[in-house]
């Protein structure tokens, strides 16, 4: 199940030279896990409530190609491996189907309190 989530390059999103950022590929993709999150159906404040935060333990991360101000981008998120403890997912920032960045990324479930916890249940389940 691939997640799409379009992003628009905005001048605040660029360099000196008009081109992204390289951290603000980090904030694309963030966006979009939240997006891809909230469209599996969990409620990240819930989780919080109940004492479980997500977290990135890894990112793994190439620039293939620069984007510029005001280009229209789509960040697609897939899921690559779940265990109990952690999922690793694949992001990859495109235009008109060019990749620009790619990158796998790895979240795991911790306590409010910083130890380490299951995924949820619901997370699990899409092994």
């Amino acid at each position: 199940m691939n997640h799409h989530f379009p992003v628009r390059v905005y001048y605040e999103d660029t360099d000196m030279g008009g081109i992204v950022y390289h951290a603000n590929y980090l904030r694309f993709i963030e966006r979009a896990r939240s997006d891809w999150v909230r469209g599996i159906g969990v409620d990240q404040n819930a989780m919080r409530e109940a004492g479980l935060i997500y977290v990135v333990r890894r990112i793994e991360a190439d620039y293939l190609a620069p984007a510029k101000f005001d280009e229209e981008l789509l960040v697609t998120t897939s899921m690559h491996a779940v265990t109990p403890a952690r999922m690793t997912l694949i992001q990859e920032v495109t235009r008109d189907g060019q990749p620009l960045f790619r990158a796998q990324v790895t979240i795991v479930c911790i306590t409010t309190g910083g130890k380490p916890a299951r995924l949820p249940a619901e997370i699990r389940a899409l092994r």
